[in-house]
């Protein structure tokens, strides 16, 4: 499938997606506004496990979604349909609080939670929830509901759009109602992206630059199957882990902020101080801290061999130091790596499960999609599933 052709596929079925949406809000409550609001998931490039302490990241807004059409209602409820898996709920606006097990509209009711505590007015409504970004795959479809509802509902406000601040919303909302000490990347992704570029994110200062993606690089997202929820624990064990590293090396730097001030001299003084499993976690956030700019300046000088080549080696990081990889994971980037035209492979997102990227010539990209098709290096090779991911823009209205 030429360029074209595949553009065409997106945008019918980005038109399909934002009519079930409508429609199923029509049918809930009546006519709906005259917007959906659409918010995309992301792969993140590189920069793995280190926005959360205070490093760079380079994500890139890919063009799957989560979908919400609005209807409002008279009352103060959220009635909140996800036709496609067959669930509802109800949330009372003036009783939002985290539930005691964490529950599929946590995202919706902290989203509800966190615009109410930043003083927006947010009023009753019917919303209408479709997507095609697959849920637990490490696209960041929870950070994409929290936007794509926090865009209907500023909008139902009549209240003004401002992408990072709602970024922020939903980061707060997130870590109170879905008890996933995040960092701010996966939010900030889905609200600012644009289109054919990835953003440069300072996760201290929050500064975005964005960053024009090689017109002869592709990035095919690899789909493991295997799912993973980061409130299970071992993804705040990792964040854990390095506050402990960070605690060790602020008794011989009382002023360090976080890991990414330290540096390889200081990680080998209060090594003994740490156990083997704190001490690998820490080697692998300052390996990676800075990989993102050294990649950007292979993608600005075009050498898509030397990007390969710290995608393949923060892998080995994530997958030996960090222990976020898995035996799918593995075996996909290196099946991955094997291919003429494929430059290098990682995981993407937090990790447990979830997609890998490589990052492949763009003349030789229908060759490595169906190499890959034609040999999924998994046990269940039913469960895997490809396809190119293109820089997208942030959270938004739209009308067809």
């Amino acid at each position: 499938m030429d360029e074209a052709a595949a553009l065409a596929v997106r945008e019918r079925l980005r038109a399909l997606l934002i009519a079930e949406s409508r429609a199923g809000a029509r049918r809930a409550a009546g006519e709906p506004l005259a917007e959906v609001a659409l918010a995309p998931g992301r792969i993140n490039l590189i920069g793995e496990h280190v926005d959360y302490n205070d490093g760079w990241v380079l994500p890139m807004a890919i063009d799957r979604h989560v979908a919400v059409a609005l209807a409002p209602r008279a009352d103060r409820r959220l009635v909140v349909h996800a036709a496609s898996l067959g669930l509802l709920a109800v949330l009372d606006l003036d009783d939002l609080r985290p539930a005691a097990e964490t529950v599929w509209h946590a995202p919706v009711a902290g989203v509800a939670w966190a615009l109410r505590e930043a003083g927006l007015a947010v009023h009753g409504a019917e919303l209408l929830i479709e997507s095609d970004l697959p849920a637990g795959a490490g696209l960041s479809s929870s950070a994409a509901l929290e936007l794509a509802v926090a865009r209907a509902l500023v909008h139902a406000a009549g209240a003004a759009w401002d992408s990072l601040a709602m970024a922020l919303a939903c980061v707060r909302a997130e870590r109170r109602f879905t008890g996933v000490p995040c960092g701010v990347m996966d939010q900030v992704a889905s609200a600012c992206g644009r289109p054919g570029h990835a953003l440069l994110l300072d996760c201290r200062t929050l500064a975005i630059a964005p960053v024009p993606l090689p017109a002869d690089a592709a990035f095919v997202v690899m789909d493991s199957g295997v799912r993973r929820a980061l409130a299970g624990g071992a993804y705040a064990e990792r964040r854990a882990s390095c506050e402990r590293t960070l605690a060790a090396m602020r008794v011989l730097r009382p002023g360090l902020a976080a890991l990414r001030d330290a540096d390889e001299d200081l990680l080998r003084r209060v090594r003994p101080s740490l156990d083997e499993t704190t001490a690998r976690r820490a080697a692998h956030v300052l390996a990676e801290l800075p990989r993102p700019a050294a990649y950007v300046a292979a993608l600005v000088a075009g050498d898509l061999r030397a990007a390969g080549a710290l995608l393949d080696a923060s892998q080995r990081s994530l997958a030996e130091l960090y222990e976020v990889s898995c035996p799918e994971l593995d075996a996909l980037c290196a099946l991955a790596r094997s291919l003429p035209g494929c430059h290098g492979a990682r995981l993407t997102g937090a990790g447990f499960g979830g997609c890998a990227i490589a990052l492949v010539e763009r003349g030789r990209l229908a060759d490595v999609r169906r190499a890959l098709a034609e040999r999924p290096a998994l046990a269940d090779p039913a469960a895997f599933e490809d396809f190119e991911g293109c820089a997208s823009g942030g959270a938004r209205l739209v009308s067809d």
